[in-house]
């Protein structure tokens, strides 16, 4: 199996350290393609990084999509940038870390926190939630006002703020899981885990098993005859 993940910022680091994260879930058998526009914002954090991303994003995705290549494809930013459009056009299984990691949250519990970066993210989180009909099963997005960039460049101050974050939601919402809200917290997850001894669920690793499972269902088949029966 081979996927084509796409960061929709223009930070190659974040990227890299997405495809690491991307590679560790896939296991044996399947090729991790990761990429990124040159043309968009470093970090997407709120609506205003959302737009402007699109059209760097959107191009990226026409002049490197090809099915013959690839089996599914992942969006890697947690506001799932560009994703409902895209996966209109996709020719494959498309799937945003966003989405993956609700999914994943609700079946491992009832109710869900998560825990993003910037506090302007909070409501394109939040708008997801409910045009994915999830809000119900989310007791609350918080934000620990780490900047994406941080999560590469101050590590150690992130890792606390982040940590500091968990502790409150699980205290105060009381959630069955906390889900990272964003790619570029991939590699805590684990650690975060073992720490708090509930699941901490990364979009990246719950994007490329659902991603793995789609392809076990055949999903690509009925994807091109939906699109089949849409185009006659």
């Amino acid at each position: 199996m081979h996927i084509l993940v796409i960061n929709p910022n223009s930070t190659t680091a974040m990227t890299r350290s997405i495809e690491r994260a991307a590679l560790a879930a896939a296991g044996q058998g399947t090729t991790i393609t990761a990429i990124n526009p040159t043309d968009t914002p470093p970090a997407i954090q709120g609506p205003e990084d959302g737009a402007a991303a699109l059209p760097g994003l959107f191009h990226l995705f026409e002049t490197r999509m090809e099915p013959s290549l690839y089996d599914a494809c992942i969006i890697a930013c947690f506001d799932d940038t560009g994703l409902m459009t895209l996966k209109r056009r996709s020719p494959i299984p498309l799937i945003g870390i966003g989405e993956a990691a609700f999914h994943a949250a609700m079946l491992v519990g009832e109710r869900f926190s998560v825990v993003t970066t910037l506090g302007v993210s909070v409501p394109v989180i939040e708008d997801n939630l409910e045009r994915y009909g999830f809000a119900s099963r989310c007791a609350r997005v918080r934000a620990s006002e780490i900047g994406v960039l941080e999560l590469e460049g101050a590590r150690e101050r992130a890792g606390k703020a982040i940590r500091a974050e968990i502790a409150l939601a699980l205290a105060e919402d009381k959630p069955d899981s906390i889900v990272l809200g964003c790619a570029g917290m991939a590699d805590l997850a684990m650690n975060l885990s073992d720490h708090f001894h509930v699941p901490v669920i990364d979009g990246v690793a719950a994007a490329v098993a659902m991603a793995k499972a789609l392809r076990a269902a055949n999903a690509d088949r009925w994807i091109v005859a939906a699109k089949e029966r849409l185009s006659a």
